[in-house]
């Protein structure tokens, strides 16, 4: 049975590695079933590329159901929406023939991530030295920190000018002390005057505020009327802020958890939740990768399954699949189903590893460790597979995959504790072979 089955209504789809795992061609494939589409935390640090025939689209913020006509797109309360980034998207994709203007709303709550929030952003990974964090310098992080010291500006605030202009004035002022700290100088920083924030911001307030709506009674209309709705989770479980490798994480929840306090419903409207991962693992930035790859392995995944970031373009880091990661993630997101992506990247391997345990201080573990200290120091212990040395390509059901890959995916499900859902054997919607 694949998500969406009659009996399911609301399915929330979140990455299980750590991020860039195929979230968006899953959602926009489960778009075709669905009549709303959530985008439910994040920022445009997040890339989901998304390839339609020959076309590809890489989206940043607009949630990847606004590719399929007559799907309704949403941004939710527990997203920090970058007013520019968003509006760059969306001139990009009307540009392409792709309508967003009447199909897509933003949560009133939700929070505007400012100019200065990106100097913030920058200064304070210029600040950290040798202990950076890696973050792709969107000003996300800043301005969740405004969110939770309930100094941030929502878009609801909007409406009130004034109530915008002191909320900004003093952002900046906030943000020009964090820069000073560093030993930036802050009169180079365009992004810490006020003014030209407001008159930018201005310029975008009527376009901004004729998107804004409440979400959650979008989902729940939506689910009363008996349609599907489909909550897109960004980046993934090893880089939430509680679950993941800490503080090498991302500033939000990417967890199943926030699918339901990110959209605006209660959990228990959520019906399944599909995590998707890689039929290898890849990350991007700084932090401990206990199975990563280097040399010649490395840059041949890398050449292979083109890894460089759809939002910075840095070079992602390769390894093998890592079976203890996946236990943590399936138990955290409460998985009741698997999509696996990019098999065919290992179609010419001789043999893939899978890292079954880890090795600390002399003993096996199978969980994993709390610290991201602790990860550092773990070894993998491997156990070896046959490769399968044929195409996958044009494989279009589960059976016609070679046995061997076959073998290789029923091992990850039954790491994952969860159904195996959909496998992706190519870039294209067609290469999604249902379980």
């Amino acid at each position: 049975m694949t998500p969406f089955s009659d009996s399911v209504r609301c399915l929330a789809v979140v990455g299980a590695q750590w991020g860039d795992e195929g979230k968006g061609k899953l959602s926009d494939i489960l778009a075709a079933r669905a009549s709303v589409v959530v985008r439910f935390q994040g920022g445009a640090n997040a890339g989901h590329t998304v390839r339609v025939g020959d076309d590809e689209f890489i989206l940043h913020l607009i949630p990847s159901g606004i590719l399929t006509d007559g799907v309704r797109s949403l941004l939710g309360c527990g997203v920090v929406v970058d007013p520019w980034a968003l509006q760059r998207e969306a001139h990009g994709l009307t540009a392409r023939g792709i309508a967003v203007t009447g199909r897509m709303g933003i949560s009133r709550r939700a929070h505007l991530v400012l100019p200065h929030h990106r100097e913030m952003d920058v200064a304070q990974e210029v600040g950290r030295g040798d202990n950076r964090i890696g973050t792709t310098s969107r000003g996300i992080g800043p301005a969740y920190r405004d969110k939770v010291a309930r100094e941030g500006l929502r878009l609801g605030d909007l409406h009130d000018w004034g109530r915008t202009c002191r909320i900004v004035e003093a952002g900046a002022r906030r943000a020009r002390f964090a820069v000073e700290a560093v030993g930036v100088d802050p009169g180079d920083r365009a992004g810490l005057d006020a003014a030209l924030t407001l008159e930018r911001l201005g310029d975008l307030r009527q376009w901004l505020l004729g998107m804004a709506t409440s979400t959650g009674d979008e989902i729940r209309s939506a689910l009363a009327a008996g349609k599907r709705v489909l909550l897109e989770g960004a980046q993934g479980a090893l880089l939430d802020v509680d679950h993941g490798t800490y503080p090498f994480v991302t500033s939000s929840t990417t967890t199943a958890g926030a699918a339901a306090a990110g959209s605006g419903i209660g959990p228990t409207l959520i019906d399944e939740v599909l995590g998707v991962v890689k039929a290898y693992v890849t990350r991007v930035g700084e932090g401990p990768f206990p199975t990563e790859l280097s040399g010649r392995e490395a840059e041949k995944l890398r050449r292979i399954g083109r890894e460089f970031g759809a939002t910075t373009g840095r070079p992602r880091r390769p390894g093998w699949f890592d079976a203890v990661a996946m236990r943590h993630a399936a138990a955290v997101n409460g998985l009741t189903g698997v999509a696996v992506t990019k098999l065919d990247v290992l179609d010419s391997l001789e043999e893939i590893k899978i890292a079954s345990c880890y090795r600390m201080d002399g003993k096996e573990i199978d969980r994993f460790p709390d610290s991201a200290a602790d990860l550092d120091r773990a070894e993998p212990v491997y156990e070896t597979w046959p490769g399968w040395r044929e195409p996958t390509t044009e494989c279009r059901t589960f059976d016609e995959l070679p046995a061997r890959a076959q073998a290789y995916l029923r091992r990850i499900e039954e790491v994952a504790s969860a159904p195996l859902r959909y496998v992706s054997v190519g870039p294209d919607r067609a290469h999604t072979v249902p379980i």
